[in-house]
């Protein structure tokens, strides 16, 4: 702890530094800085300056270190850097990038200059892209790299690893070395611990595991995710229907791909992107969030159209208007627990066609177990605040209707969205809003009318 304490510390003062270096016009002085920097502090600081800032810095960062820096910045900061550039400056940032990141950052760019930047790249990397490209994206295909080393049956240890000398270096995060075929199907791999404790006589037939699993290339990248927190693995071997050789995935590629997940889930329920740039121009931040605002008071509207309808005993008895906010609000807070804990179940794979009944049966019990607790509570206060017995079961029923249908709305809504293919992290928030809004102001405004009337 104290280790991070320090290391940020001292990153503070480096970017202060750096600030009080650019305010000053010290541009040389900027652009030594950015070159004794790590490639993820450059991102960093990047995504941490206003926009107009950001683009100075990126002029002053050294060629030669941009693909490294781009790797690191978010969606929206690498859109907003990469439109900048001339073709041909895409093409050298992302020369000798992994295929996985250099995908991710032309995915980002409009086709007409998609088109340029791949004419500007030379062979081996056009060839990485373009079959890259052709996987669906956030599918295993599209993330893997193709930075494999392959080894034959027949070959014996000595010859292997003579060969890995030769070689000088090994693809990042290597653990494993995988067995093909003369086709390039998959047949097996051998660790890279097996490989230098064992007889190297031996040969790789002889020793390789057979029973790896491999990753379908058409796999969700959040299927992918799971399978490697459920079987710890460090990297994985993906390939095509018919079982031949694509690439791997390692564990730096699966982190990303969790935090993605968790900054999309928590970014989701406020309406945002969640590559959002917090440094992105004021017109561009309006535009985004204008619309989940407009979708909010559609909803808003709906709530206030039923509470409309009750005017009269609104005007009768002015206490309503007061307590009409009770129920809606304790509704909305108990469908949410449900609804986050439905999303997150969903996300972790634990929530399916498998066991969806006995969640929907036990949300309403806990819907109706709640809603007679807090009904009984809120009877004894209002009707002893009021003096009036009579209200105090009203709203007792409102509570008791709106929390069971709160329970059985977080169950339903995200399973719901899903089957219509809507993000129910997305959605899922201001449907249930809208539901117990709705439900709440109509049971208790609907059961008083019939019992004051």
């Amino acid at each position: 702890m104290p280790e991070t304490v320090i290391e940020q510390d001292f990153s503070n003062k480096k970017f202060d530094e750096l600030q009080n270096a650019l305010n000053s016009g010290m541009f040389v002085h900027v652009r030594q800085i950015l070159m004794d920097m790590p490639a993820c502090d450059v991102a960093l600081l990047l995504e941490s300056s206003p926009y107009r800032s950001r683009q100075v810095l990126w002029q002053l960062v050294d060629h030669d270190d941009q693909g490294d820096i781009l790797e690191e910045l978010s969606e929206d900061v690498q859109k907003s850097i990469v439109k900048q550039m001339q073709a041909h400056q895409v093409a050298a940032a992302t020369e000798g990038m992994d295929t996985d990141d250099l995908t991710d950052v032309l995915r980002t760019l409009p086709d007409s200059i998609y088109r340029q930047v791949l004419a500007a790249m030379d062979a081996q990397d056009r060839s990485r892209v373009e079959a890259a490209m052709a996987y669906e994206e956030d599918s295993a295909g599209s993330i893997m790299n193709t930075d494999t080393v392959t080894l034959r049956p027949d070959v014996n240890l000595d010859v292997v690893m003579r060969y890995l000398r030769l070689k000088g270096e090994l693809p990042e995060a290597t653990d494993m070395l995988y067995v093909v075929n003369k086709d390039d199907k998959l047949l097996g791999g051998v660790t890279l611990s097996t490989l230098i404790t064992t007889n190297p006589i031996m040969t790789v037939s002889q020793i390789m595991d057979r029973t790896i699993e491999a990753i379908p290339a058409a796999m969700d990248e959040t299927e992918v995710a799971q399978q490697f927190e459920r079987h710890d693995w460090l990297s994985a071997p993906v390939i095509d229907t018919s079982g031949k050789l694509l690439g791997r995935i390692t564990i730096d590629d699966v982190v990303d791909i969790i935090r993605e997940e968790a900054e999309h889930s928590m970014m989701s329920m406020a309406g945002l992107d969640d590559e959002e740039d917090t440094f992105a121009p004021v017109i561009k931040s309006t535009r985004k969030r204008s619309l989940w605002l407009g979708i909010n008071l559609l909803t808003a509207l709906a709530a206030v159209a039923v509470s409309n309808l009750f005017e009269p005993i609104l005007a009768q008895m002015a206490i309503l208007a007061i307590l009409n906010t009770l129920v809606p609000s304790m509704g909305g807070i108990a469908g949410n627990q449900t609804l986050t804990l439905i999303i997150r179940g969903m996300a972790l794979g634990h929530v399916g066609d498998r066991n969806k009944r006995w969640l929907i049966g036990k949300e309403l019990a806990i819907g109706m177990l709640n809603g007679l607790l807090w009904a009984l509570i809120l009877s004894v206060v209002v009707g002893l605040w009021q003096q009036d017995v009579k209200l105090g079961l009203v709203i007792a029923f409102a509570m008791l209707a709106n929390m069971t249908a709160a329970g059985l709305s977080g169950v339903l809504i995200p399973l719901t969205l899903k089957r219509l293919k809507i993000d129910p992290a997305l959605a899922g928030g201001v449907v249930l809003t809208t539901i117990t809004d709705v439900v709440g102001i109509f049971a208790f405004l609907g059961t008083a009318t019939l019992a004051y009337s």
